[in-house]
């Protein structure tokens, strides 16, 4: 991927997908790669149109969830960003893939709400019985139902892995009057978002909210309900003890999983078919879940 340099933009932070560059002192460009990391390593082949897809599913997200919590996106159109950042429009490689945000200062948790268990928390509870150290239900079956859905946090690693972590936890990173707030955005969130999922039907069984502050006050940040950041099902393939079919990056994992590999740098190559085949559930994730098509999304076609 290009890089925003000659606009005159510093670019401020580098992440395993995303690159942050500073407009001006209230405002970022987020721009949003066609790399893919699993098991907090980034592989050296990159998904097609990956980028454009996380941006596209983000602002419709945002759209939809206006009305639940305060949002830092400002747009993903080249015209509002080029008035920001002159000259903006002449990188056409950066439409589609790029997002103006309110610069906001990040709450130092991974706030996720799960409402099946699912992925690391059914691993735990297979083990213990706890989910995030915490009590649940017995009897509880892979992709089963929580009664009710959980916030479970985890902490925000700049290098290695996020660690799981209870409320308790939490609380005593962000305090509790911050903790509460959190939860009560994030469940209202996640209620939101798993109702317009269920129309087109899907199941979102868990997803990860990014919150930060502005003016002393919780934000909707980074990306929402991605294939990234989230696990989504179609309704009628979910069956309760088995992997349901995800429309989401689970697959990807299952497969490096499937591969002698230590989980460590360097990453084993992705052959060609396997990058096909991903490009092509982030794509459908997108246009099933969202029901728009991704070629009237702003940026360059392939």
């Amino acid at each position: 991927m290009s890089d925003l340099s000659d606009l005159g933009l510093r670019r401020i932070h580098q992440g395993k997908v995303r690159e942050l560059y500073e407009v001006d002192g209230e405002h970022l460009l987020m721009v949003a790669s066609d790399r893919i990391s699993a098991f907090d390593v980034v592989m050296d082949q990159t998904i097609p149109e990956k980028g454009r897809v996380l941006t596209a599913m983000t602002s419709f997200w945002n759209e939809e969830l206006g009305g639940v919590a305060p949002q830092s996106l400002v747009s993903c159109d080249p015209v509002v960003i080029d008035h920001m950042a002159p000259g903006f429009l002449s990188q056409a490689w950066a439409h589609g893939r790029s997002s103006l945000v309110r610069r906001a200062d990040m709450l130092p948790l991974e706030c996720i709400v799960r409402g099946r268990l699912a992925g690391q928390a059914y691993e735990e509870y297979a083990a213990k019985g706890t989910i995030h150290s915490m009590s649940a239900p017995s009897g509880l079956r892979l992709a089963d139902p929580l009664p009710e859905p959980m916030f479970t946090p985890s902490t925000k690693a700049e290098e290695g892995h996020d660690l799981n972590i209870s409320l308790s936890d939490a609380e005593e990173i962000v305090g509790e009057r911050r903790l509460a707030e959190a939860m009560e955005m994030c469940l209202g969130l996640f209620k939101a978002a798993s109702e317009r999922c269920a129309a087109a039907g899907f199941v979102l069984a868990d997803t990860k909210f990014e919150l930060g502050l502005i003016d002393g006050r919780l934000f909707l940040c980074d990306e929402v309900v991605t294939p990234d950041s989230s696990r989504i099902w179609p309704i009628d393939a979910v069956v309760p003890g088995e992997v349901p079919p995800a429309f989401d990056k689970q697959p990807f994992r299952d497969w490096l999983a499937s591969l002698a590999w230590d989980r460590t740098p360097p990453p084993p190559p992705v052959p060609d078919e396997i990058v096909a085949v991903t490009a092509d559930r982030y794509r459908s994730a997108y246009e099933r879940v969202c029901g728009r098509s991704l070629a009237e999304w702003y940026g360059p076609k392939p």
